[in-house]
């Protein structure tokens, strides 16, 4: 801090300027710009190397459902594996969300948690991809990663600030779930091709803009932010974004299995 000026007549000190006085707190100011841009940066990088092996678990898993034929036959004459799963993700999820910062914040519990969140959630779109044919789940699988890169770049770049739309995707949340409504009236009396088709765009559509929110949540330069401490639940929100959008996908290109 900048101290004031001594008078070499009388000894007395005076209070430093106006001007030194501001440039002193514009120094003040700018070293904690970098300080709070550098713990940025470590929580982008801890979020994506987290990100990377669960995608690159879940890819592994869904390769194995898919193109191994005594896995796939295996997994379909055993649904009851994929409930385990559906309660094992359902648990964990919970536990993640619902049960306040300090799961999610208390390590190692809340890596072990996310692991079998992954683990549960990889296994359930094995179990789903099973029933596509091979090209499908490869083509939904690129389709998947060009949007994620495309998007991810994009929200870094743009000066849009998606995190100031959360009525508009609350709204296209609600459109969605007036159409899982009707698909789970409609389907008993017989398939519906495309209504189902309309469901799947307008959730690929929703988990798109979901990724470029949460995307930008992380990067920290909107008007809402992530905490760096979150980064369990950062990571969480980036892979339902890219699972769902995965699904969705595949319910729109996806052609089943001969």
């Amino acid at each position: 801090m900048t101290k004031g000026k001594v008078s070499p007549k009388t000894g007395k000190e005076y209070p430093p300027s106006y001007e030194e006085a501001t440039a002193d707190y514009e120094e003040m100011q700018t070293q904690f710009s970098w300080d709070d841009q550098a713990v940025r940066r470590i929580f982008i990088r801890k979020v994506y190397a987290i990100l990377m092996i669960q995608l690159f678990v879940t890819v592994a898993i869904v390769a194995l459902f898919t193109f191994c034929a005594p896995v796939r036959f295996y997994i379909q004459a055993h649904p009851h594996l994929y409930m385990c799963s559906y309660m094992m993700f359902l648990a964990t999820y919970i536990a993640l969300n619902c049960c306040g910062e300090q799961i999610r914040r208390q390590f190692p519990w809340n890596l072990i948690l996310l692991s079998l969140f992954t683990l549960s959630l990889a296994c359930m779109m094995g179990f789903v991809s099973s029933f596509y044919n091979t090209k499908s789940v490869v083509l939904c699988l690129g389709i998947t990663a060009v949007v994620c890169m495309s998007v991810t770049i994009f929200s870094f770049q743009t000066k849009i600030d998606f995190t100031s739309y959360q009525g508009v995707l609350f709204v296209l949340t609600m459109v969605m779930l007036y159409c899982c409504i009707i698909l789970s009236i409609v389907i008993p009396f017989g398939y519906v091709p495309w209504l189902q088709a309309i469901y799947a765009v307008i959730g690929a559509i929703l988990f798109t803009l979901f990724l470029a929110f949460d995307t930008q949540l992380l990067i920290g330069n909107k008007r809402y932010t992530m905490s760096p401490e979150e980064y369990v639940f950062a990571t969480l929100n980036l892979y339902l974004d890219i699972i769902y959008l995965f699904s969705f996908l595949l319910s729109c290109f996806g052609g089943s299995r001969d």
